[in-house]
């Protein structure tokens, strides 16, 4: 969400940005947005108007009640006070009419502001979809095995470590139990990244797992949150998606205080989303799930230092990976990309040896003061309130990591390495062995 003002006094900068996320649909909606503006205005101030008659003609009540020389007598000042009265009904009447015919125009003018995408950062490439993000960094270079890779879910099952198929008679397809040592290594990489995050100065919190749909429609566009959001049936609550959202929903509708600033927070929850992949053989497995825990880290600060977040956040991520022995790149969004609250992502990929390519297992995000205005949230400044600067980075979310994990770490006998920095978390074990 922009700030209407822009709109009203930059309406090419804003046609332009929407241009380059081409969403060209959308282009309507911005002048569909002026007019509604201009038609709040103007019965907002038919409105004063009235309001300023009324208090007026109330003014001239309390005259006529209060004179004391007696130039009107008590039958005549009744008249009088009847007939202003009369006057000021038909004002409060067309006060209620002009309110709700500005009630109408003003949810519509909010639901279709809430539409209308973010600015991009000059460094966003641009482009129409994934396909064209730019490659920024190789961590750890492209490794490949000395033998043929099994499939990750043959990996997982040789070592006792997953059920697929029992779960899909529990539950359904998207599911899974991850069992023993995988199970034990999945909880591992999670405490280790909790710590990892902690060391780095960051707030751990873990939150609720549940939203209010107003906070859920703060945090979302309204069509990402239909396509990712399980919704409680009869209640208005939502599952969350991340944790960042929870973490959000903290502050909704909060001024902070300057020097409280940043709120650097690192947060753990599961994390249920309707979406599964269908998009061929390297999504089926546990790349696409409907279920799954993260570690998240989430920033509040003030505008001029969001870029500087931004880009130890991605850093951080990187830095765990090859902490973990697991090569990745980092890869800058293009516009066409980018959600529509989003000003900049970096995602973060992992290498996989056996599909000799990168997939995406984390993603930061910069949205300015997008999501803030949504949602409330202002900080306390010299010059006055001000709405802050939101930004959320994936430290880890397995299971999706445990593919490059354990493609990464696999032997040829089946076995599964453990790095140093995991080894404690292990029991000490350097290895996790085949059943």
């Amino acid at each position: 969400m922009i700030d209407i003002q822009i709109l009203r006094n930059d309406v090419e900068r804003v046609k332009e940005n929407i241009k380059k996320k081409f969403q060209d649909h959308k282009l309507q909606t911005v002048d569909r947005i002026l007019e509604e503006d201009s038609k709040k205005r103007a019965l907002q101030g038919q409105i004063d108007a009235l309001r300023a008659k009324r208090n007026s003609l109330s003014a001239e009540i309390g005259k006529l009640k209060g004179q004391k020389n007696g130039q009107l007598s008590k039958q005549e000042i009744d008249i009088a006070v009847d007939n202003i009265k009369l006057k000021v009904e038909d004002i409060n009447t067309k006060i209620a009419l002009y309110e709700k015919e500005l009630d109408v125009v003003d949810a519509s003018l909010k639901k279709d502001m809430l539409t209308i995408p973010n600015f991009i950062a000059d460094e966003v490439p641009i482009g129409k979809d994934d396909s064209e993000n730019v490659e920024r960094k190789i961590f750890l270079g492209q490794p490949l095995k000395e033998f043929d890779l099994p499939y990750h879910i043959d990996i997982l099952e040789k070592v006792c470590g997953i059920d697929l198929e029992s779960a899909r008679k529990a539950t359904g397809a998207g599911f899974y139990y991850l069992m023993g040592d995988i199970a034990r290594l999945h909880s591992a990489i999670l405490s280790y990244a909790r710590d990892f995050m902690i060391n780095k100065g960051f707030l751990y919190c873990i939150p609720p797992y549940l939203l209010r749909g107003e906070v859920a429609k703060g945090v979302l566009p309204f069509e990402e949150m239909d396509a990712m959001m399980y919704k409680i049936e009869g209640e208005d609550m939502y599952l969350i998606g991340t944790s960042e959202h929870s973490i959000l929903g903290r502050y909704f509708n909060t001024i902070l205080q300057e020097e409280e600033l940043p709120v650097t927070i690192t947060s753990y929850s599961p994390c249920f989303r309707k979406e599964k992949g269908a998009h061929g053989l390297e999504e089926r497995g546990i790349y696409r799930i409907h279920q799954f825990e993260k570690q998240e880290m989430i920033v509040l600060c003030r505008p001029e230092e969001s870029n500087a977040w931004f880009e130890k956040m991605y850093t951080y991520t990187v830095e765990l990976f090859t902490s973990l022995e697991i090569p990745c790149r980092t890869l800058e969004c293009c516009s066409g990309d980018l959600g529509d609250l989003k000003y900049r992502s970096i995602d973060v990929e992992a290498w996989s040896p056996r599909q000799k390519k990168y997939f995406e297992v984390g993603s930061c995000s910069n949205l300015t003061d997008a999501q803030a205005r949504r949602l409330g949230i202002r900080y306390k400044s010299k010059n006055g309130n001000q709405f802050l600067h939101t930004l959320n980075n994936t430290v880890v979310a397995p299971p999706r990591m445990l593919i490059a994990y354990v493609e990464n770490h696999v032997n040829r006998d089946g076995s599964i390495n453990i790095p140093k920095v995991l080894q404690p978390y292990m029991g000490g074990n350097c290895k996790i062995e085949v059943k």
